[in-house]
């Protein structure tokens, strides 16, 4: 039997972000491009993985994505609306009860000065959900839902370990009962004895509760372990996105390259260095942006971006290179002292 298609949470089409760059002001019209014609859809219930540098954008996409964050150009649909043809207070109704975020570090997303009790019910409180005795008992579901003790009610932020706020975070999210969770670097702010939990209680939560969810990393392994498809970004751009279970097999270099640095027992791989300039987002390079550091890069790169192609061995993957990679020997040589 076919499976029917289902609509996207959601959609982001030709979403580009432009910021002055520091030390902008009227007279210096230099743009930092944040986020450049980036399309994007998450299905419900699937798991979309983001990987890539520092800078490369990620952190822009998930503002974009919880609202935070208005698009330069294009256009930015969750649940079917474009939340930017929205009233200031209707997006905000309608993110608040579709979107949950769990940002890097809860010891700086969490008020220090409130109990666990009262930064669990904000959400409730700002939306107006039911009465005051449904949220406090919304509050306990919640506690018990993420592992957190009865009498961690009364705590402050202050009073709790790593593991603990960031469930406190969580529950947080998860208290209007979303159907989408960005999670941005929810483990790396975390103990590595503690990171595990995190990540396995997040799990068990996507499944329990059918969650769709955006996890952004720069550990590809842990990428790889929760994600049902991975987008690969480069300066701005998605380069590649692909199913998980195929990330050894990248097409893009970039994606090889990201593959390559993330130590692995089980499937080690030959690291692939990266030389040449770094580019800048304030000046990008013509054509494709990683040109500049890719070991097969010609003259046709610094031409134009390349359009998206499609893996024939795999439709579902999809990257922008002139130049994929389809055999082992396309990879660099490495070479010895």
């Amino acid at each position: 039997m076919t499976e029917q298609r289902r609509e996207p949470l959601a959609h982001l089409s030709e979403v580009s972000v432009d910021f002055r760059a520091p030390g902008g002001s009227a007279f210096n019209r230099a743009r930092v491009h944040a986020l450049n014609r980036a399309d994007l859809t998450i299905a419900p219930g699937e798991t979309l993985g983001v990987v890539g540098e520092s800078g490369c954008g990620k952190s822009t996409l998930v503002k974009v994505l919880v609202g935070l964050q208005r698009p330069t150009h294009g256009t930015v649909s969750i649940g079917g609306e474009d939340i930017w043809a929205l009233s200031t207070t209707r997006r905000r109704q309608h993110i608040g009860r579709l979107v949950g975020m769990v940002f890097q570090d809860p010891a700086t997303s969490l008020n220090r000065r409130l109990t666990v009790e009262r930064i669990i019910a904000d959400p409730l409180d700002v939306q107006r959900w039911r009465a005051a005795a449904d949220r406090r008992d919304r509050v306990t579901e919640l506690m018990d839902l993420v592992g957190l003790p009865a009498s961690a009610r009364d705590a402050l932020p202050g009073q709790m370990s790593g593991g603990q706020r960031q469930r406190v975070a969580i529950a947080r999210a998860l208290a209007l009962e979303p159907a989408l969770l960005v999670a941005d670097e929810p483990t790396s702010a975390l103990d590595v004895s503690v990171r595990a939990q995190i990540l396995n209680l997040l799990l068990d939560l996507r499944t329990r509760l059918g969650l769709a969810m955006v996890f952004v990393s720069h550990d590809l392994q842990t990428v790889r372990r929760v994600s049902d498809r991975i987008v690969t970004m480069y300066l701005g751009r998605v380069v590649e996105e692909l199913p998980a279970a195929r990330i050894e097999n990248g097409r893009h270099p970039y994606t090889q390259a990201l593959f390559s640095a993330a130590p692995g027992l089980l499937t080690p791989m030959r690291p692939i260095p990266l030389t040449g300039p770094v580019p800048s987002a304030v000046n990008p390079p013509s054509g494709c942006p990683f040109r500049t550091r890719c070991w097969r890069a010609t003259d046709v790169c610094a031409t134009e971006m390349p359009p998206y192609a499609t893996d024939d061995a795999d439709p579902a993957d999809r990257y922008r290179c002139f130049h994929p990679i389809t055999d082992p020997s396309d990879l660099p040589v490495q070479e010895h002292a």
